[in-house]
């Protein structure tokens, strides 16, 4: 359990010392966010405030989990490494559409087809790699069966596979793209989600079918790889965003970018993945969802009906245009992702205590 206070720790304060560096060396070069004359009058404030701040957070992270292997002299695993370079190459993905939007001065960076072609690429490397390294109990840090608390249903075979990863990783980096509109609204949220898969990969590792010669019930013990090591990788996402959250609260100093967004994505689903826990990340990551959900009400919408349903998407913004300050709407939203996390462990538990 040491690994996982070390990483946490080193995640945090890492960024909360390497964050203000960051901050001065992107202002230096002049890489400021360029705000969309569409949105929020408020926002128009905002031009030139340094972006692509998820570096600081993937450098972070990255340095935490090594570190902590150093330090505790445990070895690395397959399922802790293949999520860090899910989160990486999705973070270059946004790092490259980030950086051609500074450089052209424009709020579209790649184009749509290239960007989607780099996120298929990193997917597609994810899942296949994810269905390989079995352990001597048999157990790939990915199952090919769709999983809530544990596995379930039919085997979806390889391809099928590789399909609904693909859909689990574009799904969650959109929505955290999607949610990262207000100052540290994303930030703060996915601290939460990360919480809950630290306490996940703890509870899954006491209860391995590893060990289930010293469980009182091994019928209810969990068939993941490397439980312990995705608590280990989940804790450094979680310092390392608590830490970026101090410089990225309102009023922002820094913005996390796509180079944040799509690497934040990308691990929330690489960790769902690999802990066999992907439709509970509809719970627990529950805020995302609802974002993302009020953009698909809104364009579908107004391609049916020409009417939009609500003043503004993301749904953020429609309460912005309410009158709602931008603060008010990030604490309430955080309200409501706490919420979902709470009852995402509930069923997390609740789903366990059914098995025993």
């Amino acid at each position: 359990m040491k690994q996982i206070l070390f990483s946490g720790v080193i995640g945090l304060f890492l960024t909360l010392i390497g964050t203000p560096l960051l901050i001065k060396l992107l202002a230096r070069k002049g890489y400021g966010q360029f705000i969309r004359d569409d949105g929020p009058r408020g926002h128009h404030g905002k031009r030139g405030t340094p972006t692509m701040g998820g570096i600081a957070f993937i450098l972070a992270t990255l340095i935490a989990y090594f570190a902590t292997k150093v330090i505790t002299g445990a070895p690395l695993t397959f399922s802790g490494v293949l999520v860090l370079f899910l989160m990486s190459g999705m973070g270059l993905v946004g790092f490259l559409d980030d950086y051609i939007k500074i450089v052209k001065q424009r709020s579209l960076g790649l184009r749509a087809k290239a960007k989607m072609a780099g996120q298929l690429i990193v997917g597609i490397a994810f899942a296949v790699l994810a269905m390989q390294f079995k352990d001597i109990h048999g157990n790939a840090p990915a199952s090919t069966k769709l999983s809530f608390v544990t596995d379930f249903g039919w085997t979806l075979g390889p391809v099928i596979f590789v399909v609904w990863a693909l859909f689990m990783i574009l799904a969650m980096s959109n929505g955290v793209n999607l949610t990262d509109g207000l100052d540290g609204l994303a930030t703060g949220a996915s601290v939460m989600v990360f919480g809950a898969y630290t306490f996940i990969g703890v509870w899954q590792f006491q209860e391995s079918c590893a060990n289930a010669a010293t469980l009182t019930n091994p019928s209810a013990c969990f068939e993941v790889r490397d439980p312990l090591d995705l608590a280990v990788v989940a804790s450094a996402l979680m310092g390392a965003c608590f830490g970026f959250l101090w410089w990225n609260t309102s009023p922002a100093k820094i913005f996390m970018g796509d180079t944040g967004s799509l690497a934040l994505g990308g691990a929330l689903a690489g960790l769902a993945i690999c802990s066999r826990t992907e439709f509970l990340m509809a719970i627990l990551g529950g805020l995302f969802v609802l974002i993302t959900l009020s953009v698909v009400i809104q364009v579908g919408s107004f391609k049916m009906t020409r009417k939009r349903v609500f003043k503004m998407a993301p749904l953020q913004h429609h309460f912005e245009l309410k009158g709602w300050s931008e603060v008010l709407v990030v604490v309430r939203f955080w309200i409501i992702q706490g919420m979902c996390v709470i009852v995402g462990l509930g069923l997390f538990y609740a789903g366990w205590a059914a098995d025993k």
